[in-house]
């Protein structure tokens, strides 16, 4: 029977969770999400909280908003690193490497799959898996010059 688990730790900077629901798969694509989701969520508050100080007022129903949008970026950013993560995970399984073509398809998968969620429009979907495969080769060819 499948089982499942959840550990942390915080040393320094570095914050790490592992997730472990008893296959690579699913383990990889909840990281990617909660990290990214994170990172997203913090930026919506960071941009809220730098708007309200300028324009000098905090209310209970921009206080509302933020949380609403907080929630909303990371819920999007967080599917869309799990999708990608989880594509490219896949992809290195089936191909039996680890190289940058994984990363191409993966995001040509992921931009694909989160503008079919968003939009009908066919030529958009492309336009957007081909820049999702552009922007994850890009990265990952930074990635080998680091």
């Amino acid at each position: 029977m499948p089982s499942s688990g959840f550990s942390g730790s915080l040393t320094g900077p570095k914050v790490d969770v592992a997730i472990d629901m008893g296959h690579p798969l699913p383990n990889i694509t909840v990281d990617g999400f909660l990290k990214i989701g994170t990172v997203a969520a913090t930026r919506a508050a960071a941009e809220d909280a730098y708007y309200a100080v300028k324009e000098g007022s905090i209310s209970s129903h921009n206080f509302e908003q933020t949380l609403k949008k907080m929630c909303k970026e990371g819920a999007y950013w967080g599917t869309v690193a799990g999708v990608y993560v989880g594509a490219e995970y896949g992809l290195e399984r089936i191909r039996g490497r680890r190289d940058w073509k994984n990363a191409m398809i993966g995001g040509a998968v992921t931009g694909a799959v989160i503008s079919a969620a968003t939009s009908n429009n066919k030529d958009r979907i492309l336009v957007d898996a081909i820049t999702g495969g552009a922007i994850a080769t890009a990265a990952e060819f930074l990635n080998y010059l680091t």
